[in-house]
């Protein structure tokens, strides 16, 4: 690969706001990452606004009555389960059995005790049990199966 089609690649991923961007070409494998290698990226908001259909911008400079018709309506998050957290401790896929078909390690409403195994993360091709590291009852799982993680991403909430 020469260095032109590098500097290209390199111009690439800095205007466009990618993190990472891995081209391989015949026997050559060319990988470019922003971002120092063990600081965390700043994360990307996402905003959304969702506007009810009700009445046309004519009618913006009119009050808005809460509960009257084409007035905003008042999203509630759902309240967060309370208790301990237990986090990724790495980047991979979430699996909650040993193998597809399989009893799943938890359950939410299970008791279960301190190095009991929760689930497997799968990263390069190795499979890492992630254990509760307290007794408690799982109040939640967080992720679902075969779904990425991230690393300090929430899996479970034991209460």
């Amino acid at each position: 690969m020469d260095l032109r089609k590098l500097k290209t690649l390199i111009d690439l991923v800095q205007q466009s706001g990618i993190a990472e961007l891995e081209i391989t070409e015949g026997e050559e494998k060319v990988r470019i990452s922003r971002g120092v290698p063990g600081a965390s990226p700043a994360a990307p908001v996402a905003h959304v606004v969702t506007l009810p259909a009700g009445p046309a911008l004519a009618d913006a400079d009119a009050p808005v009555v809460p509960g009257a018709p084409g007035a905003p309506a008042e999203i509630e998050a759902p309240p967060a389960p309370e208790g301990h957290v237990i986090r990724s401790p790495m980047v991979g896929t979430f699996y909650r059995a040993a193998v597809p078909g399989a009893k799943d390690f938890a359950e939410v409403g299970q008791a279960v005790k301190a190095g009991d195994t929760l689930c497997i993360i799968e990263a390069m091709k190795l499979l890492n049990e992630i254990e509760a590291d307290r007794d408690g009852v799982v109040k939640a799982i967080l992720v679902e199966n075969g779904q990425p993680v991230e690393y300090g991403e929430p899996l479970f909430i034991l209460g």
